[in-house]
């Protein structure tokens, strides 16, 4: 009984391995070299070279952006007649999303006082039972005062307000007052960006060591200067494909892609934005706000209101980092040659069921078992030889 135990326990130590059946078939055999080739192709071309799955991938770039403008330019308004940095771009502490004025409305000398509304549905009226006394005016300039107006411009009659008078003035912006020298506005952007998957950092920003700063003489061209921070604002728009000029009228929204694409397996030097810039949204409207500059005269308060038309830049900032992973190539390869089983089951499925012996060859790979076979095993297979074990 000891023995018996014995000479099954050391059935745990045999090794068995799969059995072939080699056959000289060469159209199945073909087919299957075919079959292997092209897997190794698809592993060596798209696996490595075009998806390069053996790195490990961080599409996650954290990002810090800095913007400053620079450039001056006449203008002709009632307060000023030089503009600079600090009073035609918004905001004023430079993120990383910018708006630069290139045309405006101005409405000079407001005061606060009564005066008629414009010409705006809710300020019509007959008589002045139509204008409500302390209701505001939708999408007008003050409160109704309760009196219905009769004058030249306005015979139908028109609500009286109170507010800021005379009230803006109704026009369309025209070329007249565009800021002509915003073209040559320069916008310097500092990028800055982190891996945090590779712990690997890196800015956008160059400096010459040898004296004479880059910053100070380069202005970006995407083939003479494609790594310069520094933009000219008439070539962001134009690189669009919009006409500066018509663009200045009525405004604009425009986005400056940065795109930090790096393969972390060469060196840093090599890990560079490329800059890009795209139209967002359909730009038919325009783009504008309103703000006012406020005074004192003759002790009395005042303001000028400007409503204001300009680009309106968004800095998009976006970026792969890639770096060889032992773990990512062991799984894209596995995974790839897991494929030989597939061309493997094909062949033998051509072999056993579509060629003109099949018959022959699945006699040849599967070996039959019935059930007298099962109940006089002693008949069918050879006897086991017996070993001897010393104990």
């Amino acid at each position: 009984m000891a023995r018996w135990n014995i000479q099954h326990l050391l059935y745990v130590f045999d090794y068995r391995t799969v059995k072939y059946v080699a056959t000289q078939n060469k159209k199945v055999g073909l087919l299957y070299r075919i079959f292997q080739l092209t897997v190794i192709g698809y592993l060596i071309g798209w696996v490595f070279i075009e998806k390069k799955q053996y790195q490990a991938k961080d599409d996650t770039v954290e990002s810090s952006v800095l913007t400053k403008v620079k450039g001056v330019a006449r203008v002709n308004t009632t307060d000023f007649k030089l503009w600079g940095p600090e009073d035609y771009v918004y905001p004023k502490q430079g993120e990383d999303f910018l708006f630069i004025i290139t045309n405006f409305i101005e409405t000079a000398n407001q005061k606060m006082g009564n005066c008629s509304e414009k010409l705006l549905p809710d300020a019509n009226c007959t008589k002045d039972e139509d204008c409500i006394a302390e209701e505001a005016v939708r999408a007008g300039n003050g409160i109704k005062t309760g009196r219905c107006l009769k004058t030249p411009e306005h015979s139908d009659g028109i609500c009286e307000i109170n507010g800021w008078c005379p009230t803006e003035k109704d026009q369309q912006p025209d070329e007249a007052t565009v800021v002509r020298q915003a073209e040559n506005f320069t916008l310097y952007i500092r990028n800055f960006i982190r891996f945090s998957k590779f712990n690997f950092s890196k800015s956008n920003v160059k400096l010459n060591r040898s004296g004479n700063p880059y910053l100070k003489t380069c202005l970006y061209d995407e083939i003479v200067n494609p790594y310069c921070p520094i933009f000219r604002l008439g070539d962001i728009v134009t690189k669009t494909g919009r006409s500066f000029q018509e663009s200045a009228i009525l405004g604009g929204s425009f986005g400056i892609m940065i795109d930090w694409s790096c393969d972390l397996d060469k060196e840093d030097s090599y890990c560079n934005p490329k800059y890009s810039f795209m139209t967002l949204g359909s730009n038919t409207t325009g783009f504008n706000f309103r703000f006012a500059e406020y005074s004192i005269d003759a002790g009395e308060r005042q303001r000028t209101l400007y409503k204001v038309f300009g680009i309106h830049l968004q800095v998009i900032v976006f970026g792969t980092a890639r770096k060889f992973s032992i773990i990512n190539t062991i799984i894209s390869i596995a995974s790839v040659l897991a494929l030989m089983t597939t061309g493997s089951f094909l062949c033998d499925t051509i072999l056993l069921c579509m060629m003109k012996n099949s018959h022959f060859y699945r006699d040849s790979k599967f070996e039959r078992i019935t059930k007298n076979d099962k109940e006089s095993p002693a008949k069918k297979m050879p006897e086991r030889p017996k070993r001897k074990f010393s104990l």
